[in-house]
């Protein structure tokens, strides 16, 4: 049996914020989905999705002090579940942009090592990615900027 139209009125103006738009999750669903069809967009004709590019930006930034990055740390670090992680670099791995192998006393381990393939498929999608958040988020979505303190704030992301 369908809802009535009274019982659909009553919810949303006792139970709900009301409009969709005064929910700041789902304007954050909407938001971060359009970030990423756009970072997509951005990325196809280097071959990546916004996936891969976040994956492939995360093995560089655990290994930039020499250190070896694993799919776990790389799973965490990112909040991505650990089975997209590994599905993700297999195909970075078949794109030849980063390699994996056991990692040296740490069991089932695998330890992730970007290639120089990837730093340049980095180099080539990093201004690309920029242009897509500058042009959604303004100086406000640049380091120091006030909703990315607020987000950073909120996620309580340690670099």
């Amino acid at each position: 049996m369908k809802a009535d139209l009274p019982t659909l009125t009553e919810m949303f103006e006792t139970s709900s914020l009301g409009a969709p738009q005064n929910a700041i999750g789902f304007v954050m669903w909407r938001l971060t989905h359009r970030y990423q069809r756009e970072v997509d967009q951005a990325l196809r004709p280097q071959g990546l999705t916004h996936l891969q590019f976040v994956t492939l930006m995360l093995v560089a930034w655990l290994s930039r002090e020499g250190a070896t990055a694993t799919q776990v740390e790389i799973a965490r670090f990112g909040d991505i579940h650990p089975m997209q992680v590994s599905k993700v670099l297999a195909t970075l791995e078949h794109k030849q942009m980063i390699e994996r192998e056991p990692s040296p006393g740490n069991g089932p381990a695998k330890a992730v090592a970007i290639t120089d393939l990837g730093v340049a498929g980095l180099r080539h999608a990093l201004p690309l990615v920029i242009e897509v958040q500058r042009r959604l988020f303004g100086e406000e979505g640049r380091p120091g900027g006030a909703l990315l303190s607020l987000l950073l704030q909120r996620d309580k992301l340690k670099s």
